[in-house]
């Protein structure tokens, strides 16, 4: 049942991203939605004049300027943007994007920004917040969608909560991934410490089933498509999600500019940040088309698996300007409790620090 609650919700969260890019609620507070009834402008020629919802009027530059986007080709919940390039999402903004891919290396990613080896790039906020911390000069503009992260436990297991998983193992990829962190943080919410009543273990992506089946840890946590794998094969069951409690309408992964870039050419990185929102946009309307597009870049996925994937993350939350900065500012707020960023940071004025509102 927990199972089924879980992947309920993270479906009934996709469908309500979709509502909230409708017409017809429109009356919304603008600035946490780039509304989907102008995502076709971006990939099928619709109105270039439409006005997407949080960003302002749609933005073409006068000339054309090249930009160099670093991202994961693999990443299922960045497929969007991906087949945005082929699909001339960019270009429609006068954008000549190329994507520089770096796999999962997202910390090389930032520093790729952050040293101007790239333009900007697309990554998760959570791995992101400690290195900011640290000084990077790099601007976060929006966050383009919600989901990517689970915890599972056996399916046929004794954890069926949070609360379960004290004196217990969890398994993971990275001590400093943004799934630790999370699950770090709703483990305290939930009264069990993520440093003293838990024991956190390091195996490759493809091991982690195989550790829960053997008992060698009672939970493991990471991204899709790899914890979509797990319970599709039945192997194991979603414990949780950041798609739950507080954390329900909050971004993962966000959009990141170089600090030169945000201050010297605002309106270069707000058509950017638009077109791929306006990308995310078009993947809930389009989900199959994104899919097969997604194919040539996907390692050992299908049409199917990333439709399914997609469904699950609500890609129609966007969070830009004051509404960015607050999901900011929460989640370096939790991150001081579970001991990952300094306790003499200030959460509201860091957040503050970090993001740029590039559409006022």
């Amino acid at each position: 049942m927990a199972r089924f609650d879980q992947l309920s919700r993270r479906r009934v969260l996709g469908i309500a991203g979709a509502a909230l890019a409708s017409p017809l609620l429109l009356s919304l507070p603008r600035v946490l939605w780039a509304a989907d009834e102008h995502a076709d402008h971006a990939g099928q020629g619709g109105d270039p004049a439409a006005e997407p919802a949080g960003t302002g009027q749609f933005i073409r530059l006068d000339q054309p300027r090249s930009l160099k986007l670093a991202i994961n080709l693999n990443a299922v919940c960045l497929a969007p943007v991906v087949i945005a390039h082929g699909q001339g999402f960019f270009k429609k903004h006068n954008l000549e994007v190329e994507l520089v891919n770096f796999g999962n290396s997202t910390e090389v990613l930032l520093e790729a920004i952050a040293t101007g080896k790239a333009d900007a790039g697309i990554g998760m906020a959570l791995r992101w917040l400690k290195a900011l911390e640290q000084g990077f000069d790099v601007k976060l503009t929006a966050g383009t969608h919600g989901g990517c992260l689970r915890l599972l436990s056996a399916a046929d297991g004794p954890v069926n909560r949070l609360e379960d998983i004290k004196g217990k193992a969890i398994g993971v990829t990275d001590m400093a991934s943004p799934d630790r962190n999370f699950f770090s943080i709703l483990l305290k919410k939930h009264g069990v410490d993520p440093v003293r009543d838990v024991e956190w273990r390091l195996y490759p992506a493809d091991l982690l089933g195989t550790a829960l089946e053997r008992g060698e840890v009672q939970a493991v946590s990471g991204s899709d498509p790899f914890m979509y794998r797990l319970i599709k094969a039945g192997k194991a069951r979603e414990l949780s999600s950041n798609l739950v409690e507080d954390y329900a309408n909050l971004s993962c992964c966000v959009v990141g500019v170089t600090g030169k870039l945000a201050r010297d050419d605002k309106r270069v990185v707000a058509a950017l940040t638009q077109a791929i929102l306006e990308a995310h946009d078009y993947s809930l309307t389009h989900p199959e088309e994104v899919a097969k597009g997604f194919q040539a870049y996907a390692l050992n996925t299908t049409t199917e698996e990333v439709v399914a994937i997609l469904h699950d993350h609500t890609h129609g939350h966007h969070a830009v300007g004051a509404a960015l900065t607050a999901e900011i500012a929460t989640y370096v707020r939790d991150l001081k409790t579970v001991e990952v960023i300094r306790q003499s940071t200030d959460a509201d004025a860091f957040a503050a620090e970090i993001t740029a509102n590039v559409f006022n």
